[in-house]
């Protein structure tokens, strides 16, 4: 079955900008969550999980490329990995590439 978010993080009000990704259990880092993102020719598309994390100039998480073997080579997804633990309730930040802040 599919699930847009992983187990254990949730979506809230943010003090960032309206609602954000928050733990919702310890993560420890080097955690992958998933795919915030994925670029099919010139299009990128953002995923919940991508939609939902807000920028942070001092981000506790990171969008990192993902390669896959035999992936076809119009197409990319990044993944959001932890760079720090994550506490239960705290905010999972990034630094936007994408997009203008």
């Amino acid at each position: 079955m599919y699930k847009p978010l992983p187990e254990s993080v949730t979506i809230k009000a943010s003090g960032i900008h309206d609602l954000g990704l928050f733990a919702d259990q310890t993560i420890n880092r080097g955690t992958n969550l998933g795919t915030t993102h994925i670029k099919i020719e010139n299009t990128i598309i953002r995923t919940p999980l991508g939609g939902f994390i807000n920028h942070s100039n001092t981000p506790n998480c990171a969008k990192v490329e993902l390669h896959a073997n035999g992936q076809e080579p119009f197409k990319k997804t990044w993944n959001l990995i932890t760079l720090q633990d994550i506490k239960k309730g705290e905010e999972l930040t990034l630094r936007y590439t994408f997009y203008n802040v």
